[in-house]
């Protein structure tokens, strides 16, 4: 085991490898996570998602998991450096949680782009939709199904299942990440009622079928391209 105290100790090697995950600084051995910079200005979203929802979201949320990722890091490193086994066991579940959280937050910011930018998906993206769920409508209709499904909070992904090669729709509970499953993560949606509560109300369905203004293909195609080497 690498001596190095970092998600890569409690996550799959799939969702450390990229991303916010694998970005961080150290010191004394412990991983440092940060919160990224958006690609994008808190309005930039608007209509689809309010300013006020990005940052609060953004600058919170995200802040709020990343803050709490890195004191359960210390503690642990604290704990094994003292062999409190009870600890270091205790500690795993705030860092799923939040280790969870920044990873995926990280993957959700990154599929959203301006309504001005977007495009439709092209390419194998588009060829991988259409051979499993016949059309984009009809990929983005079962993923609005089974997404406003979640019960409580949690999100709605798109993955690649890299033994069959196959696109794949999942549910993830509160912030367990896509890897977990096994699937490589493409396309994340939030349905935490923190993503979406302020303007959209209790209407989660609302939220996800106005969301697909905002995706940014090529991004999700980017991922799918890498995910592929």
């Amino acid at each position: 085991m690498s001596s190095l105290i970092s998600l890569a100790r409690f996550l799959p090697e799939t969702a450390v490898a990229a991303g916010a995950a694998a970005r961080f600084s150290t010191a004394g051995g412990v991983a440092a996570y940060k919160l990224p910079e958006l690609p994008y200005s808190y309005a930039a979203l608007e209509p689809v998602i309010s300013g006020t929802i990005m940052e609060l979201h953004h600058s919170k949320h995200h802040a709020g998991y990343v803050a709490n990722l890195n004191k359960a890091l210390e503690e642990y490193a604290d704990a094994e450096a003292k062999r409190d086994l009870q600890k270091m066991i205790a500690l795993q579940g705030a860092i799923n949680f939040n280790g969870g959280g920044h990873i995926n937050h990280d993957i959700f910011w990154t599929n959203l782009a301006p309504e001005k930018d977007c495009r439709p998906p092209t390419g194998e993206l588009l060829k991988g939709i259409e051979a499993r769920w016949g059309s984009l409508d009809k990929f983005i209709t079962t993923f609005n199904a089974q997404t406003a499904a979640v019960q409580g909070s949690g999100w709605g992904w798109l993955g690649l299942n890299k033994a069959t090669g196959g696109l794949e729709i999942a549910a993830c509970a509160n912030q367990d990440p896509l890897a977990k499953t096994g699937l490589v993560p493409l396309l994340g949606v939030d349905v935490w009622e923190h993503a979406y509560y302020l303007q959209y109300k209790n209407v989660r369905p609302d939220y996800l079928k106005a969301i697909w203004r905002i995706v940014n293909w090529e991004n999700v195609e980017q991922r799918l391209a890498a995910a592929k080497k």
